[in-house]
């Protein structure tokens, strides 16, 4: 039987392969229920033995109960119950995010909550976290593309709202978020966690900032770490993309865990990354600027391409009883990254004499990234009755960003001299959390005790911007990227105070009611109430519906208000100010103020047959004075708002005044994004054939600007393009996964269709005068819907060994190609916002080793 497969699979397509199958569901009614597979990959299924040093229903259990915010749980045995009985009949492991209730599996969640294991994750074969949960989500999407320091940071989406919208937490404590922009925002960057040190992750698709506090308006990210006090887990993967011959990666980890006394752990990840610059198809990536007389080659421009980086991820962690009914815990991780990505090729003499760089350059933009939290908590299991938790984390990233092959021609003209190597800014983030939570249940008299809980929150924040070295931003600046000045440097704080109620009531035996209320004083943007109410309610074991109403918060971020940047290119400069600066202000820019969100969600959770689950939300998200990258201006009102945040910008020698341009962040609208999630698994038992796991997940999505809000000027914040880009992701993104677990072989399909996505650019240096560079004129643009497919086969040759071969985007797909005119230079071949990579096809190879 197994060696039919290939045949069949040559046969079939994979995508109507996979929905025969789905479609035949009723044909395997009658199979027995099941014991736990030795890898499962149902996308909802709470429990599976993971590839991983130990048994899935010991961590899982210990993961529930180590990771529950306020103590230990009286309901560790009945999770432990509940994990050896396998993923059939309901019995998931219990979540940690979404509720304050010790006892609630995936499938009783009143909200929408997905649970991705490790597994699942290293089957992926991807080496990021971030493109790991854009693999494995589809109301979760990164950016493929990145431009100037976007490029050198990590961030992901939900439900095509803004990074910054979306709340990450670490064993249910948030997490730290970069000093560094990235696409606009600064999120918390995944790809600083070690991977090793994951047990699983849990995505809450809801707003929870009643519950969890500023961020959470699309979503909550969960990552629930390893505790296993034994073992060592190692790993290693390679690979590149075929076509290209570039961009090779590894990744090369090991996790372990260790005894403390009788009742603690330590367990201890680490990590070394690597990827190799990715350039876009030289074919197709000739410079507008090159002639057959050129002295340098037409493909010499690399700026359409993925950064080098070299990244190394470390964790600790540890728990251990104190006496009977405490227990002290932490964690501390620490990463560091150095990375560089292309900026446009300079050509011979133009920007540097040629005694320097003969054959013209390509300024490196580089980032120096050191990552840092270390999480301390003490929690107990009676005060005054209550389950409590004690901690407190503080968390730092620090940013050197630097220009490599580069130079400043006015400075030398001065000086005699300009380095080509320079440090342009330093950025700094960090924050200062510490919580107290309590839980208790109390019998009021209804079908289940009540759980009532509640707690408070002081974070303290600072941000700090520093200048670069003169040369950087002197007399014009670097070639690729211009340095920070004096000016726009400085050093910024706010406190935050916070404290919250929530209680969760069973006024029937299936009637699920919780309520969720948060109070938030913010020192620069003063106070704020939220609310959730969320509700369920099943009507058998097989039908629930569910719903949920709830208000949210997002105040400014530090950076949001005072980042700002200058990147050079060879006809112009882009600047963006700082929102709060005079610089800003000069060209419209308002104080930013909170965001504030309304959304409402409601739902059906089925189970037509055994091990066949299906769930349908329907969901809408109003943010009214969302914030925004403003409509840029041009011209001479740019180049004079530039000079006044302290860099001089040199016109002439190429430099057109038109292509000079400068922005900010604003509450530049009110924007209304409605949507739906779909998901559904089956487990097909094919006896002594295995197991196939199948899994649906659709998420659409649809975001339209409701309100423009105006400058100081009585001018509209945004533009047009502005207006689409609130849209962020594509309307529509399928994922259709099968798993088929076989002995010791395991096989993973994966069909992703990315829906079409709507744009307008901005027409670039081929265009007529008339448009050039326009800020107010720009080109229709449409990404096609697309569908990629992802295979791994797998072999564990004992208990120790696994193997594992694969492909990512086997066919080699690409995002559409733009035209000439909207193509800066003419590498630029690619519209950057795509969700899509330009890399195509990537091969890999994993190995790892349990002992």
């Amino acid at each position: 039987m197994p060696r039919k497969l290939p045949a069949a699979r040559k046969t079939l397509a994979p995508k109507t392969l996979l929905l025969a199958l789905i479609s035949s569901t009723a044909l395997f009614q009658g199979f027995s229920r099941p014991a736990l597979a030795a890898d499962t990959g149902a996308v909802l299924h709470g429990q599976h033995k993971p590839h991983g040093h130990r048994p899935a229903a010991d961590a899982s259990q210990k993961s529930a109960t180590r990771n529950d915010p306020v103590g230990k749980s009286a309901s560790a045995p009945r999770r432990k119950k509940n994990a050896d009985k396998g993923a059939d009949g309901g019995n998931e492991a219990i979540i940690v995010t979404g509720t304050r209730s010790s006892n609630k599996r995936v499938r009783d969640s009143s909200s929408p909550i997905t649970l991705y294991t490790q597994a699942q994750m290293e089957r992926t074969g991807e080496l990021n976290l971030a493109s790991v949960l854009a693999r494995l989500d589809p109301s979760i999407s990164v950016s493929a593309l990145g431009n100037d320091t976007a490029a050198l940071t990590s961030s992901i989406r939900m439900r095509g709202l803004s990074a910054n919208e979306v709340l990450v937490l670490v064993d249910g404590k948030r997490r730290n978020i970069t000093g560094n922009m990235a696409g606009g925002t600064t999120p918390v960057d995944l790809n600083m966690i070690p991977a090793g040190a994951i047990d699983h992750m849990e995505v809450l698709r809801d707003g929870a900032a009643a519950m969890y506090g500023s961020d959470a308006i699309a979503g909550v990210v969960n990552i629930i770490t390893k505790k296993t006090d034994h073992g060592i887990h190692t790993y290693a993967q390679t690979g590149a993309n075929a076509y290209n011959g570039d961009g090779w990666q590894y990744l090369i980890g090991a996790d372990g865990g260790h005894k403390w006394g009788s009742d603690g752990f330590v367990h201890i990840s680490g990590q070394v990354y690597h990827t190799d610059h990715f350039v876009a198809d030289n074919k197709s990536t000739r410079d507008h600027r090159w002639t057959a007389t050129s002295s340098w080659p037409a493909n010499s421009n690399k700026i359409e391409s993925t950064p080098e980086e070299t990244r190394e991820n470390l964790s600790i962690e540890w728990g251990k009883d104190v006496v009977e009914g405490l227990r002290t815990y932490g964690l501390i991780t620490y990463a560091h990254r150095h990375a560089e990505a292309y900026e446009n090729y300079r050509l011979p003499g133009a920007s540097a004499p040629t005694t320097i760089y003969p054959y013209g350059f390509s300024p490196l933009e580089t980032i120096d990234e050191n990552n840092f939290q270390a999480n301390l908590g003490l929690k107990g299991d009676n005060l005054f009755g209550f389950n409590w938790d004690l901690s407190t984390l503080y968390g730092e990233d620090d940013d050197d960003i630097g220009v490599k092959n580069t130079y400043n021609s006015s400075y030398a003209k001065i000086y005699g001299y300009s380095p080509t190597t320079t440090r342009a800014a330093t950025y700094r983030m960090a924050q200062w959390t510490s919580n107290f939570d309590m839980r208790r249940n109390f019998n009021v008299g209804m079908a289940t005790p009540m759980t009532f809980a509640m707690g408070a929150e002081h974070r303290l924040e600072m941000y700090h911007v520093g200048a670069g070295n003169d040369a950087s931003y002197l007399y014009g600046g670097t070639s690729g990227y211009a340095g920070i000045s004096p000016v726009s440097a400085g050093t910024w704080q706010r406190n935050v105070w916070a404290g919250y109620l929530d209680g969760d009531f069973h006024p029937l035996k299936h009637w699920d009611l919780d309520f969720a209320g948060r109070f938030e004083h913010y020192t620069d943007a003063g106070n704020t109430e939220t609310g959730k109410v969320t509700t369920r309610y099943d009507f058998t074991r097989r039908i629930a519906i569910r719903g949920t109403i709830s208000t949210g918060f997002r105040a400014p971020t530090l950076a949001e208000e005072h980042y700002s940047s200058l990147s050079v290119s060879p006809t112009g400069a882009s600047g963006l100010l700082g929102a709060n600066s005079a610089a800003a202000r000069a060209i419209g820019a308002s104080q930013l103020k909170p965001e504030r969100s309304t959304s409402a969600e409601g739902g059906i959770v089925l189970e037509p047959i055994d091990r066949f689950h299906i769930s349908a939300d329907v969901y809408q998200i109003n943010i009214r004075d969302r914030i925004l990258a403003a409509s840029s201006i041009a011209g001479t009102s740019a180049l004079e708002a530039i000079q006044a945040s302290g860099v001089d910008i040199a016109t002439g020698n190429g430099v057109s005044l038109s292509n000079i341009k400068a922005n900010y962040y604003a509450n530049a609208a009110s924007t209304r994004t409605q949507g739906l999630d779909i998901q559904g698994d089956y487990r097909f038992l094919l006896h002594r054939y295995g197991s196939l796991d199948l899994s649906m997940l659709l998420n659409l999505n649809r975001t339209v600007v409701s309100h423009l809000n105006t400058n100081i000027f009585n001018n509209p914040f945004a533009n047009a393009q502005t207006q689409a880009s609130a849209q962020g992701v594509p309307r529509s993104k399928i994922i259709l996964n099968a798993h088929w677990d076989y002995g010791k072989w395991g096989v993973n399909l994966r069909e992703t269709r990315f829906g079409s996505y709507k744009t307008l650019l901005t027409y670039e240096d081929l265009a007529p005068s008339s448009v050039r560079y326009s800020t107010t004129t720009f080109l229709p643009f449409e990404n096609t819907p697309v569908w990629t497919t992802d295979l791994e086969v797998a072999y564990r040759f004992n208990k120790h060994w696994r193997v594992a071969i694969g492909s990512n985007n086997i066919f080699n797909q690409r995002p559409r190609m733009v035209p000439a005119v909207v193509n800066y230079l003419g590498p630029k071949i690619y519209d950057s916002a795509s969700p899509l990579s330009m890399t195509g096809a990537y091969y890999f190879g994993r190995v790892d080793a349990n002992f």
